[in-house]
């Protein structure tokens, strides 16, 4: 059987890197909802239906469990997900937590940088308030990130200009942790990092999610039988063109020099 990692796009490849790192006895399909991006940009009960699209497509493929690797679909579904289905479903959401904790002990401010939608969801605002207590959380949504990463742009002369642009409100010397609560940002975590005082973490959901799953399927028995295997597919289509393989397959290598 296999696991399933969903995602609109490619952001999801953040997470899945850190699933095969801890669990690479394993196979996996990876599900782009390519068709429907920007999922951060839509409402939630169109994203829904998007959402329960993708999985009822996945159900028929094998699969021991379903990581939603998406903060904004996480915030958008994740509780109507598995009341519907029986297998293990784990999400992903902004890590608000540890970068609280980490930034109190230096009386500095927290940055989650995230979509529009999962900054407004009532699932995001009950864990900030149920974390920050102190009022140290700000959110700045970065939508255009999530276009050049789809785009395969990495290039720091076109990022650096947009982020100087949105952080400009900012004073970043306030802030000690920076929270990347898409999983399309990840990408950039390097150029991010430049953008603010050296110094200033900047951290992710995604090896919590790893380790999550994990716990899951220990727990159920159902480590391992798998070679590594990775299947694509964009919106119900299988990827099997040479180019665009590749193309996934340098984004994973990427990830190992960022990760």
């Amino acid at each position: 059987m296999k696991i399933a990692v969903f995602d609109s796009g490619i952001g999801g490849m953040t997470v899945l890197h850190q699933i095969i790192k801890l669990l690479p006895n394993e196979d996996y399909i990876y599900y782009a909802d390519t068709t429907h991006l920007p999922y951060g940009e839509k409402p939630k009960e169109i994203l829904k239906k998007y959402i329960f699209q993708a999985v009822d497509f996945l159900i028929d493929h094998d699969i021991k469990a379903l990581v939603v690797a998406c903060n904004t679909a996480t915030s958008a579904a994740i509780e109507d997900l598995r009341m519907s289905y029986s297998f293990p479903i784990i999400g992903i959401e902004p890590a608000v937590k540890p970068a609280v904790l980490e930034s109190e002990t230096e009386n500095k401010k927290v940055l989650v940088l995230a979509t529009r939608l999962t900054l407004k969801e009532e699932k995001y605002h009950h864990l900030v308030n149920r974390i920050d207590k102190n009022d140290i959380v700000d959110g700045l949504p970065l939508p255009e990130l999530i276009t050049f990463a789809e785009a395969f742009n990495f290039q720091e002369e076109q990022i650096v200009p947009y982020l100087e642009e949105q952080l400009k409100p900012f004073d970043l010397s306030q802030y000690g942790t920076v929270v990347l609560g898409c999983t399309h940002f990840p990408f950039f975590k390097d150029i991010i990092e430049k953008s603010f005082p050296k110094g200033t973490s900047i951290i992710d959901g995604s090896m919590g999610t790893a380790m999550n799953l994990k716990r899951t399927l220990e727990k159920r028995h159902q480590i391992g039988g798998g070679t590594g295997l990775i299947t694509f597919y964009k919106s119900g289509e299988k990827v099997e063109d040479k180019d665009t393989l590749r193309h996934y397959d340098g984004l994973l290598k990427k990830l190992d020099c960022l990760l």
